[in-house]
């Protein structure tokens, strides 16, 4: 029966043809498998470490950039343990076995190892390379320690975590990722540093020759503290770094001879219980360069001491207030290295790509800078509409293209195919209402060579191709149900995606029926999407299909029907058995609408699929009065209690406790269903 036979409960047609299974951990920091192959030549059948005369992985074979590759001290450079053997370890005792030996290592970290006890420093001799296989390669509940002297280490892409003791400011537990004390010739790449009981990298006591760059640094009190010293002969160079969520040292640097920073990325996201006191501080007698970084709703974004020097060229900032100083001579750091600077403007694009644990660290840690194609309809742009910028995307581009879209209304229906990858599509305005792609096409709206556009083809925006990306806009599908009453096909989507690794960030998706629809390239292929802090607006179904998908800080708004009444379905999952399918968390429900009037959800089972599992569960999200007090429903004769359906946690007005019609998850079984268990081995570039 069709939505106008019966208007609170529409069936579905075949119309829906693809369904993705996605997933998306609440850290935001899973596991991959182990990306780089048989590149290692090392993954015998041994459980514990296995040496081999097997060439190392090309990114333990690299060499250092910045000040860490200036030949002094008796080093020439920093190239860590190439000159010797190339071991993987699983164990700590193996970890610990190789890193503390005397002679040189590359030590291939291929899972995730546990500290014990926690808060444990592994003590790093010098010659060693310390790297992650893939993004495997966790460090839990501890870190890494540099003393005196220690020197010709790297350490990589590697994810090291969660020492975390309970105590945000805490002053008993001096729990690090990476300290330093005295060591020289050090490089910090390409690593994930979070959630330790102190900070996550401290360089004390006259540590020199360092280079940290390329490392996501975030949720933590302290991020990078420098200095522990009156001496002041340290060369530090610090680029490319994702400090986001920090609230002090990021970094602070006391009496630094020389301090170049360039081509980082701080950010305070707004609404979180992290608030930063300052960004990047220059103190003592530190000469500081600061160079085409951006800045992002901080507090005090430069400071500095009436001692230092603070030369900056080239930076960005954007809602950050309080104290943002320069002053003094500093240095020329092209005397020292060479090095090439990205646009401040692009750092944000380019870093959350690049920065943290890579599938593959290859023989560059220079990312692609993302190309940029600029659309507004005055013609003040490279191009008028969304979609001419989208047609001059080369086939199988291999990096980021952004279409950076003015403010305003650009009426048009946009198609990213499935052969151009990395795509982002972002407003430029300074909110996502500023800039609206729209369009009014329905399922059974003539299309202007015959027939209709069915449910699919109604999208305004359809993306079919994988690292697909919209930020900071709104998609809208503004067909008017109440002009066409009586008419077949009232379903009319906003926005619609397919491929793998799709994210959606501070975005409007505004409908009435199937607003939103994510899809997969075919039954058995499963595609991710993360939606986050962003707003889906409808009322029929109008979150459905066969993805993956978590949907994090996403206000889901309920609508009116055209004919002023209420109800309605929130999602309408049509998940293949054997994957995951929407998962809700951190969000809310609510809108206009008479209490008690709209379902969560419903079983879809596209085509009378009798195979098919779908599942939403909503978890720890706040739910108005509007929610019904048995919140799922069947559909198409199939029973959603043979599907999988369930909350856990939820507050307001709509929650409700557990029973037969409104199951609960248990403690456990909420252990796995987070944002990890839903994403895999994809870590979004922001969340």
């Amino acid at each position: 029966m069709t939505p106008q036979q019966n208007r609170t409960a529409p069936a579905r047609h075949g119309r829906r043809r693809k369904g993705v299974v996605v997933g998306l951990p609440v850290a935001l920091a899973a596991a991959a498998g182990l990306a780089y192959g048989g590149a290692f030549g090392v993954f015998g059948d041994d459980a514990g470490a296995t040496a081999s005369a097997a060439p190392a992985p090309a990114g333990a074979t690299q060499a250092a950039d910045g000040f860490a590759s200036v030949d002094a001290l008796g080093q020439k450079g920093t190239y860590g343990g190439r000159e010797g053997r190339t071991v993987t370890v699983k164990t700590l005792a193996d970890l610990e076995k190789y890193a503390t030996a005397a002679e040189p290592y590359v030590i291939v970290v291929a899972g995730a190892i546990t500290m014990e006890p926690k808060g444990k420093e592994i003590k790093v001799a010098s010659d060693k390379t310390i790297v992650g296989a893939g993004t495997s390669g966790h460090i839990v509940g501890g870190g890494f320690f540099l003393g005196q002297g220690v020197h010709n280490v790297i350490i990589r892409n590697l994810t090291i975590r969660d020492a975390y003791m309970g105590t945000w400011n805490d002053k008993e537990h001096d729990f690090d990722a990476i300290q330093l004390d005295g060591a020289h010739h050090v490089w910090i790449d390409h690593n994930d540093l979070r959630h330790m009981a102190d900070g996550l990298i401290d360089s004390r006591k006259d540590t020199t020759y360092l280079t940290v760059s390329w490392n996501r640094l975030s949720n933590e009190n302290k991020a990078f503290g420098i200095g522990w010293t009156d001496n002041v002969t340290a060369d530090i160079t610090i680029h490319h770094n994702w400090i986001r969520e920090t609230e002090q040292r990021n970094p602070s640097t006391d009496n630094v001879a020389h301090a170049h920073l360039y081509n980082n990325y701080l950010q305070d996201d707004p609404g979180t219980d992290i608030t930063s006191s300052y960004g990047n501080y220059a103190r003592g007698r530190t000469k500081m360069v600061l160079e085409n970084s951006y800045f992002e709703g901080l507090r005090n974004p430069v400071t500095k001491d009436g001692t230092a020097s603070l030369v900056q060229r080239g930076n960005v900032f954007k809602s950050t207030t309080g104290r943002n100083e320069s002053g003094g001579t500093a240095f020329d750091p092209k005397k020292y290295y060479a090095y090439t600077l990205d646009p401040a403007a692009d750092v944000p694009a380019i870093l959350r790509r690049g920065t943290g644990p890579q599938a593959s660290v290859g023989t560059t840690t220079k990312a692609a800078a993302a190309t940029t194609l600029t659309v507004a309809r005055d013609g003040s742009g490279q191009y008028r509409t969304v979609q001419a910028a989208v047609d001059a995307v080369p086939a199988n581009n291999p990096s980021q293209v952004i279409v950076a879209v003015a403010p305003g209304t650009y009426r048009e229906t946009v198609r990213v195919p499935s052969n151009k990858p990395h795509v982002t599509i972002r407003g430029t305005g300074k909110h996502a209402a500023d800039t609206v792609i729209v369009e009014g096409h329905s399922a059974g709206t003539p299309k202007p060579g015959g027939g209709t556009y069915g449910t699919s083809g109604s999208a305004t925006l359809t993306a079919d191709a994988p690292d697909f990306e919209v930020r900071n806009l709104t998609v809208s599908n503004d067909f008017d149900e109440a002009a066409h009453r009586g008419e077949e096909g009232h379903q009319a989507v906003a926005l619609r995606t397919s491929g793998d690794r799709t994210f959606l960030n501070h975005v409007i998706v505004t409908g009435d029926q199937d607003t939103l629809e994510l899809e997969s390239p075919s039954k058995d292929r499963p595609a991710r999407v993360y939606v986050d802090n962003s707003y889906v607006v409808g009322n029929v179904d109008f979150v459905f299909g066969r993805a993956t998908a978590v949907f994090n800080r996403t206000t889901f708004t309920l609508k009116k029907r055209a004919d002023g009444t209420s109800a309605g379905f929130v999602t309408a999952p049509s998940t293949p058995a054997g994957f995951k399918g929407f998962l809700i968390t951190n969000s809310k429900v609510n809108g206009d609408v008479a209490a008690r009037s709209f379902y969560l959800g419903r079983n879809w089972h596209a085509g009378g699929d009798a195979t098919l599992r779908p599942q939403t569960v909503v978890r720890d999200s706040v739910l108005s009065d509007a929610v019904r007090t048995t919140p799922w429903t069947d559909m198409g004769g199939f029973s959603w209690k043979k599907d999988r359906f369930a909350e856990y946690r939820n507050s307001g007005a709509g929650s409700g406790a557990a029973s037969a019609d409104r199951p609960q998850l248990s403690d456990a079984a909420a252990a796995g269903h987070e944002i990890a268990d839903w994403l895999g081995d994809w870590t979004p570039p922001a969340s």
